[in-house]
């Protein structure tokens, strides 16, 4: 059950059984909590990757999650587990400001590439956003900067042959070798799973987004990570309110449906396109999870 975050009385329903989903593609900047539960996920015939959020921004940043060195331990541990196919390093957002300069982002960029390359094949940073909710609070970055980062960071990238790639970005970064980052990525879901997939970019995203479609079950205000660049959150102490109102058998992320609300069923058809052909159809998708 969703909670519609423009429509409290309206709720979507998906169908979350191994039989109805294709691929989970889970965010994460703290996977420490899911580690010993990724042998529990894939008993139950669920697929699924990560996208791991892993910036070196400290607390005034990003306030409750662990230390940065427990952090890259979990990035490793999760690549042991699962291969290096299945876990995605993302660089984001990039802000910057008086201490966190272009050359502070080049230098810690470097000083994680070195740390993570040997668990990942690719990396995807992005540009923060100027998101209402955060408005005010990081500066707009210009052009000229962006492409001082992104040159700097395909060089160090390349050195350890590292794909980068831009997360909906509209400036066209490919002459410094970066692509445009699709982070439910059909290419990749195809690879990973050896399935061949029939889905539609998703309209629902900004236009410089190449995702393919899907629906998002995670919900805002319920993260306690308390990262001041994010929009998915009011305030901390809002989310960290809802975050206590998890309950583990209830349908939501925070509290039970009140039961007078406008439930519609957001499960979709299979985008698998050899189950389409071998098999009589059955309601699959493909699920994000912040």
């Amino acid at each position: 059950m969703i909670p519609n975050p423009r429509a409290a009385n309206r709720i979507g329903r998906v169908e979350l059984s191994p039989d109805n989903v294709d691929c989970i593609v889970f965010w994460t900047k703290n996977p420490i909590p899911m580690l010993n539960k990724l042998s529990q996920i894939r008993a139950m015939r669920y697929e699924f990757y990560f996208q791991f959020t892993l910036t070196p921004y400290g607390k005034t940043i990003e306030r409750n999650l662990p230390p940065k060195i427990e952090l890259i331990g979990a990035f490793a541990g999760l690549t042991q587990r699962l291969g290096i196919d299945r876990v995605m390093w993302r660089y984001d957002p990039i802000l910057l400001n008086d201490v966190h300069t272009i050359q502070w982002h080049c230098k810690c960029f470097q000083e994680l590439c070195q740390e993570l390359h040997p668990f990942t094949r690719r990396c995807v940073f992005s540009f923060i956003e100027p998101y209402k909710k955060i408005a005010g609070r990081f500066q707009e970055i210009q052009q000229k900067e962006k492409i001082a980062i992104a040159s700097e960071f395909s060089k160090i990238a390349k050195k350890y042959n590292l794909a980068l790639f831009a997360c909906v970005e509209e400036t066209d970064l490919m002459e410094y070798g970066i692509g445009r980052s699709s982070c439910i990525d059909q290419g990749l879901i195809e690879q990973i799973f050896g399935c061949g997939i029939r889905a539609k970019k998703d309209t629902g995203q900004r236009p410089a987004c190449t995702c393919i479609e899907s629906v998002d079950i995670g919900v805002y205000d319920t993260c306690a990570n308390g990262c001041t660049y994010c929009y998915a959150t009011t305030s901390p102490a809002t989310a960290l309110r809802r975050f206590h109102k998890h309950i583990s058998d209830s349908p939501m992320l925070a509290g039970y449906p009140t039961g007078g609300e406008i439930v519609t069923d957001r499960t979709s058809k299979s985008h698998k396109a050899n189950q389409l052909r071998l098999f009589a159809a059955v309601s699959k998708t493909t699920y994000s999870l912040f």
